[in-house]
């Protein structure tokens, strides 16, 4: 296994991606120049900590700290150069490849011969080739390894991100990687810097293009997945199915079959996101993904689905939504983290708004968003709670009994995180994601 000697390398953008990338090429050995446009991020991270909430980075970067500068002129030194920018969608869910091809618009002028170029921004097939190319031969006066190997070359090479906030099994440390490059040099070196820095196999595939579309393939697979899991926890509800119970039955089948678990839907910045990056891409290639359509309609009607639910608790318990105090809690889109991009809870707190008489959030993760400083003040009095993201700290604390002596009523599991006998022992009008109300019954 070739592993580069450690040297310089630039990381373009410091966010969830790129710090951790950062930090821990630092820990390997490696001078880290981390760039980012955003003022804040870069103050925060030069006096030790994360511009965002992860305890295990925090405490890593007091260790290995790294310099953080918004001066992309710093990348001129590096042998290295890492791009980890953010390529979300905009209100029409068309691919906004913006952060990006401004990342390498601030990259350019400063490359020099000899520098490995590496995208982890995840990307559509094609961008590599058909925008990062064009966009890198601007520049007269060096020359791109896919056209041949010279004394004024950079190399270029993709390499999509993986990493799962809050996975404290599964980091940047130890998750297997894929890359690509657009030549066999180019990619041998890209391959070196991960084998420096990672703690786990780097697969050299055979372009870019198959690296990029690697990416979409596992997000697209997830979103489908979660979707079709999702319309049979609909099904189910309307059947008096307990989907939970059906789930944990099929997992004893050892082979063909995956499981994956109901929600209030999906966030994030890959998830929800890169199914529209491949529709976008098959749309211009005269392809229709109605399959990958499908999943984000089922997964988009999820936050409105939850709002049913309520609805269908506060009949059960003689009140409407008009006349009712909800509290929702957690409003991250994935448990343990501080991130509310796309974040489903917040698309449920707009759908209440106006609808309910008051609706109260709380998040132990998320204090600027939350309405509540604490969650008895969110649930005390409350005619429902959503349990809108199961953060460990939040499902802890509601049992039977502290909702009882809180006096909540009735309770939507939008994570099906809860003790659902505990609670409906207790006499709380309790439903789930496909976890459906309780007979009443008869007197």
């Amino acid at each position: 296994m070739t592993t580069a000697t450690p040297g310089i390398v630039a990381i373009i953008g410091l966010g969830y991606v790129g710090l951790p990338l950062a930090v821990l090429a630092r820990e390997k050995g490696w001078q880290v120049i981390g760039v980012d446009i955003a003022a804040e991020k870069v103050s925060a991270i030069n006096t030790g900590r994360p511009p965002f909430h992860d305890e295990e980075l925090a405490s890593q970067i007091r260790r290995y700290p790294i310099e953080a500068t918004a001066d992309f002129e710093r990348i001129r030194t590096a042998d290295i150069i890492i791009i980890a920018v953010p390529t979300p969608v905009n209100d029409a869910h068309q691919p906004d490849l913006v952060p990006l091809t401004g990342a390498l618009q601030s990259v350019l002028p400063h490359l020099a011969p000899g520098q490995v170029l590496v995208v982890e921004s995840t990307i559509n097939p094609g961008v590599m080739a058909e925008v990062a190319l064009p966009l890198l031969r601007q520049r007269s006066d060096i020359t791109l390894d896919v056209d041949g190997e010279t004394d004024t070359t950079v190399y270029v090479a993709h390499c999509p991100e993986r990493i799962n906030p809050g996975d404290k099994k599964w980091s940047v440390r130890n998750i297997p990687r894929v890359l690509g490059g657009f030549s066999a040099a180019g990619a041998a070196k890209a391959r070196a810097f991960y084998n420096s820095v990672l703690e786990a196999p780097v697969t050299v595939l055979h372009s870019a293009t198959e690296a990029e579309a690697v990416k979409i393939l596992e997000n697209t697979f997830r979103d489908i997945n979660i979707a079709y899991i999702n319309e049979m926890a609909k099904s189910f509800d309307a059947l008096g199915i307990n989907i939970s119970n059906v789930i944990a039955g099929a997992a004893t089948k050892p082979f063909a079959f995956l499981p994956h678990y109901p929600g209030n839907g999906v966030g994030g910045h890959c998830i929800s996101v890169d199914p529209y990056y491949m529709i976008e891409r098959g749309r211009q290639a005269g392809f229709d993904h109605q399959f990958l359509k499908l999943a984000r309609e089922i997964n988009e009607s999820m936050p409105a689905f939850s709002l049913e639910l309520l609805e269908r608790v506060l009949h059960r318990s003689g009140t409407s939504l008009p006349a009712a105090t909800i509290a929702v809690l957690g409003l991250a889109y994935k448990k343990n983290v501080a991130d509310v991009r796309n974040s489903p809870a917040l698309k449920t707190v707009e759908l209440l708004t106006g609808r309910a008489k008051e609706v109260r959030t709380y998040d132990p993760f998320i204090p600027g968003r939350s309405t509540a400083d604490a969650l008895a003040a969110a649930v005390q009095g409350a005619d429902a709670i959503l349990l809108a993201c199961d953060h460990d700290s939040l499902v802890g604390q509601l049992t039977a009994g502290n909702l009882s002596d809180w006096h909540v009523p009735a309770v939507v599991d939008g994570k099906n995180a809860l003790d659902q006998t505990a609670l409906q022992t207790a006499g709380i009008i309790y439903v789930g994601i496909g976890r459906p109300l309780a007979p009443v019954s008869p007197h």
